[in-house]
């Protein structure tokens, strides 16, 4: 018996990087798959392809995680397709880094826009959808640095930190009825954002890392397959590093 037989999951911004990772994942343990990304593309098409080779039902949805009606319309078109959702996974993100003294309204309002308030929209829109179940498993990507704060990620740092303190809170409000809210905290994995910095900042950051290595989407995909299945039955309102030691 595959770990996700027969659920029913939703991905943020899932059509690459850690998103399709933890998408891909969660097929190869039997889960149907309904995805959202700003434009299902070539990318997001590909994507639905892999995912489909695995035998599970999978769907790509164009939406824009940020805007509150914009999510309400796109969840009610994934519970007419695939009429459960067991898993919900908040990976949608986005980074404007820069400095304070430097920072703009707009990097501020975009960061927390397209990373905290899509968590809020997708929850607020996934719950009665849940409480009906009387079961559910929801998954707050965020970050280390929303634990630790990052000199030059204000904004990040902030809706990363703002995704732990909403799925504390949603632990407490819907445990009584069946619902878990957890959230993973990644350190440096090597996607196509972290492939921005030079090879330079990669190896000098590696070296912070007990590791010695940075993680990959894979190492962020097992942790959701963790809290997305019953193996994890008894935690909720946790944070789970998966970041190689880098902070303990």
């Amino acid at each position: 018996m595959k770990l996700l037989e027969g659920k029913t999951a939703v991905i943020t911004g899932a059509a690459r990087g850690i998103g399709k990772a933890i998408a891909i994942r969660f097929a190869q343990e039997g889960c149907n798959i309904a995805f959202t990304d700003l434009a299902i593309d070539e990318n997001a098409q590909a994507t639905a392809a892999e995912i489909a080779a695995y035998g599970v039902k999978v769907k790509g949805y164009a939406s824009n995680a940020a805007n509150f009606e914009d999510t309400h319309t796109v969840v009610n078109e994934i519970v007419k397709d695939f009429e459960r959702i067991d898993i919900l996974v908040n990976n949608a993100g986005i980074t404007r880094d820069g400095l304070m003294l430097r920072m703009s309204e707009q990097q501020w309002d975009m960061v927390i826009n397209v990373n905290l308030k899509s968590a809020f929209n997708f929850i607020h829109a996934l719950t009665p959808v849940m409480m009906r179940q009387k079961s559910g498993s929801i998954i707050n990507v965020s970050s280390v640095v929303g634990v630790h704060g990052n000199a030059g990620q204000a904004n990040y740092s902030a809706s990363k930190a703002g995704m732990i303190g909403l799925a504390k809170s949603i632990a407490k409000e819907l445990g009584s009825r069946g619902i878990r809210a957890n959230a993973i905290a990644p350190g440096f994995i090597i996607t196509e954002m972290t492939h921005q910095l030079s090879e330079e900042v990669r190896t000098e950051w590696a070296k912070q890392i007990p590791l010695r290595r940075g993680g990959t989407p894979d190492d962020v995909a097992n942790s959701a397959l963790f809290l997305a299945s019953d193996l994890s039955s008894y935690v909720s309102g946790q944070v789970i590093g998966v970041c190689g030691g880098m902070y303990t």
